[in-house]
């Protein structure tokens, strides 16, 4: 695994935490090919995704930010 990715999938399960009301249901696991899944309880989809897919939008942009510096380009799958 790169260098980066502990400190990706650290960010993302963060913040992924402060926006569910369930946060030891979050879970975060960084595939081989940059893929990073997240993982949530079946009632905190909805919270992580967002009113028009605005959160999840955000949280992949923070990803695409981190890739720039890193040479990667990740990608965030939201699991129920």
């Amino acid at each position: 695994m790169p260098e980066t990715s502990p400190n990706v999938s650290l960010l993302i399960e963060q913040i992924a935490k402060w926006i569910v009301d369930e946060p030891d249901q979050v879970f975060v696991e960084h595939l081989d090919d940059d893929v990073i899944e997240l993982e949530v309880a079946e009632g905190d989809v909805g919270k992580v995704i967002g009113r028009q897919g605005r959160n999840v939008r955000a949280l992949r942009t923070l990803l695409s930010a981190a890739g720039v510096r890193a040479r990667k380009r990740y990608t965030l799958d939201v699991i129920d």
